[in-house]
């Protein structure tokens, strides 16, 4: 039994990387990667760690639209993920050109993402950098803007999901971090939800990392988290 889960292996190390992702493989959907694993070994490292495995290329770029697409074809040309992703608050063009270069250089297997709010943040974090108005308002305003654009979906906090999956409809990806089984500390994440009460709101799949890369056994880890959604 395999779960909808990407497991984030938050290191620079490839060895370590490769055992991880060895490890939890058979018991959930893929893995993911980001921008401090990528910008250490490329997309050399990142094909040698995933393998087989389905990956999420967790880059969240952001900048001039050129600049977005040119990377994103750049990324595409030695990778294949399963999700890659940039942020919603570039823009409507930084966004479609986004969509565009990812349906050029990928295979038909790869959807982009759009990030909404980071799960660190709550409102009075956006209030400090002048978006006001409660955090889900704001999720919703770039779901829809990433819809509109192309985007296969957003990353969005558990919090936001059954709201999204309500506007949004049936066939668009909501990919959700800040997951922790019940019991487990926090840590640096503001809008958590366990594992099944995130499906059950309606996400598509769930990022989860310390809980299992930081276990004793990340194997029993994620076969436990897996088991708790059956």
């Amino acid at each position: 039994m395999t779960a909808p889960v990407f497991v984030a292996l938050d290191t620079t190390d490839l060895a370590r990387a490769k055992a991880l992702a060895a490890a939890v493989a058979p018991h959930v959907m893929g893995v993911k990667l980001g921008m401090e694993f990528f910008y250490a070994h490329g997309g050399a490292g990142a094909r040698e760690v995933a393998g087989e495995t389905p990956l999420f290329l967790d880059l969240k770029l952001h900048d001039i639209p050129n600049t977005v697409a040119g990377g994103l074809r750049a990324v595409l040309g030695h990778v294949q993920p399963r999700y890659i992703n940039v942020h919603a608050g570039g823009g409507p063009e930084m966004l479609v050109r986004a969509a565009e270069a990812v349906a050029e250089a990928s295979n038909s297997e790869t959807r982009i993402l759009a990030v909404t709010v980071l799960t660190s943040l709550d409102d009075g974090d956006l209030t400090a950098v002048g978006q006001n108005g409660p955090a889900a308002e704001q999720v919703l305003r770039l779901a829809k803007l990433a819809e509109a654009q192309g985007c296969h979906g957003v990353v969005c906090s558990s919090a936001e999901v059954a709201m999204l999956r309500r506007e949004m409809g049936p066939d668009f990806d909501l990919v959700v971090p800040g997951i922790r089984p019940a019991g487990a500390d926090a840590q640096d994440q503001k809008r958590i939800m366990t594992p099944p009460d995130a499906m059950a709101a309606g996400a598509t799949a769930l990022v989860i990392g310390r809980p299992i890369t930081g276990a004793a056994d990340p194997a029993e880890a994620a076969r436990a988290i897996a088991a708790s959604m059956a």
